[in-house]
């Protein structure tokens, strides 16, 4: 997704950038898209928006004219001074939610392999569609040849199928596979870090660095393969980081349910003066 342009970053002080689950830092499109994700349903009025942006040192100008490129980017969509997410910004919070929840099925070996064919495309489909199938936890084995194994339904979009031949493969060695197609070491290793940060609770005094850290975890599951336990190194941390995260989570809503809460009480309480 296209990164707004002269935007501050903001720092993390909650991840040190050199160890690994940091990640990059946060743009106001970030924060914004992030608090919005974040919502059920993912909607907030601009003022709300804004409040939550100055947690990170986003200057009012600044949070605006990122909801201005969100919206000209078909991102968000706004209406009477409210802002609701749109397009890819809508899917990926159904992404979210299904790396948290995945629903993975019983695997008997065989995997599919998604084969893009026809003439050569344009730069910016071949970016679209690479998208798409890191989206559905494809890896690249060489250029135009994507695999996983098939213990997870692929739901590829219409102009991607119209270009792919799909069909099912049973390698000779799926564990070695699996090892050259995913960085499952990396992944592990970094999910033990967030285990690790999860484990101090949440605290109102410092929302911003528990906003980093949810984002940080919420991109990281969203990295996991889902790989059948077969084919996963032992000791795989992924279920372990959803369910931490999952008590640390309800923990930190709570906080920011209260926040927003006390938020709109300031709000309402200046509008009547």
């Amino acid at each position: 997704m296209s990164e707004c342009r002269n935007v501050s970053r903001v720092s993390r002080p909650d991840l040190d950038p050199a160890l690994p689950g940091a990640g990059p830092p946060l743009t106001a499109r970030s924060v914004l898209a992030s608090t919005l994700l974040g919502t059920d349903p993912p909607e907030l009025p601009v003022a709300q928006l804004v409040a939550v942006a100055a947690l990170f040192g986003i200057t009012e100008n600044r949070a605006r004219v990122a909801l201005t490129r969100m919206v000209r980017a078909g991102e968000a969509v706004t209406d009477a001074g409210r802002y609701r997410l749109t397009g890819r910004l809508a899917e990926r919070g159904k992404r979210q939610q299904q790396s948290r929840r995945p629903a993975r099925a019983t695997w008997r070996g065989g995997w599919t392999m998604v084969v893009l064919t026809g003439e050569r495309r344009l730069a910016v489909e071949r970016a679209e569609h690479r998208r798409s199938l890191l989206a559905a936890r494809c890896a690249e084995l060489r250029e135009g040849v994507w695999m996983r194994p098939d213990n997870l339904p692929l739901a590829l979009p219409p102009d991607l199928v119209e270009r792919a031949q799909r069909m099912t493969a049973r390698p000779d060695e799926p564990v070695a596979l699996a090892e050259r197609l995913w960085d499952l070491t990396g992944w592990q290793r970094r999910a033990s870090v967030l285990v690790d940060r999860l484990a101090t609770a949440p605290s109102a005094d410092v929302l911003a660095e528990g906003f980093v850290l949810s984002a940080a975890v919420l991109r990281h599951l969203q990295a996991d393969p889902l790989l059948p336990d077969e084919l996963l190194p032992t000791s795989w941390p992924g279920d372990e980081l959803r369910a931490v995260y999952d008590g640390w989570d309800t923990a930190y809503r709570r906080l920011l349910s209260d926040w927003h809460r006390a938020w709109r009480d300031r709000s309402a309480r200046s509008s009547v003066r």
